[in-house]
């Protein structure tokens, strides 16, 4: 008996020193209820594990190797039928997660009517998540990985598990080109 007691209670603390569930918490029903079309990919341990198994050979091995080791990726996407169904106070409890001394802001693009942040969590040697919040009049995404997955290769994510293509530099302006007279 006294061997099962100490396992339970090993077990037991095992377990509470497991950090608690690092993926946002946010009541998206309330902006889901206004939304006209909406997204909500929820992966996390198991059924993250499986959809990882569904990516082949070429670039989707890549990627595969990137979501190995994952913990969560929550993708919410809200698209509304009029400006201003959300607000800024939902805005701001959403960037509360991201306040912490993990955290750093390390894309911050605002404009007229949108803005878009990306977050990177460090444990100082290597990053654990990666938080993207897009907003314009009508429409919100946000996308929340929490796991340990190398910055460079999040644009390999773009338009894989529901996670939409992160296009940093998309308003880059080319020269125009010149005749020869």
């Amino acid at each position: 008996m006294n061997k099962v007691m100490c396992f339970f209670v090993l077990t037991s603390y095992a377990f509470a020193l497991e950090p608690p569930n690092t993926c946002m918490q946010f009541n998206w029903d309330k902006l889901s209820a206004k939304a006209v079309e909406k997204v909500d990919v929820n992966l996390q341990g198991a059924v993250l594990e499986m959809a990882s198994r569904f990516l082949g050979a070429g670039d989707d091995a890549k990627i595969k190797q990137l979501v190995q080791g994952l913990k969560c990726v929550y993708v919410k996407s809200f698209t509304f039928d009029k400006a201003g169904q959300y607000s800024e106070a939902d805005l701001n409890e959403i960037r509360s997660y991201v306040r912490g001394a993990d955290w750093s802001k390390i894309v911050d693009v605002q404009e007229k009517h949108e803005s878009s942040s990306i977050y990177l969590k460090t444990d100082g040697k290597q990053s654990q998540g990666f938080v993207l919040i897009s907003a314009e009049p009508k429409e919100l995404t946000v996308v929340q990985i929490i796991g340990p997955i190398d910055p460079s290769m999040l644009s390999e994510l773009g338009g894989k598990m529901g996670i939409p293509k992160i296009e940093l530099d998309s308003k880059q302006k080319t020269a125009p080109s010149k005749k020869d007279d």
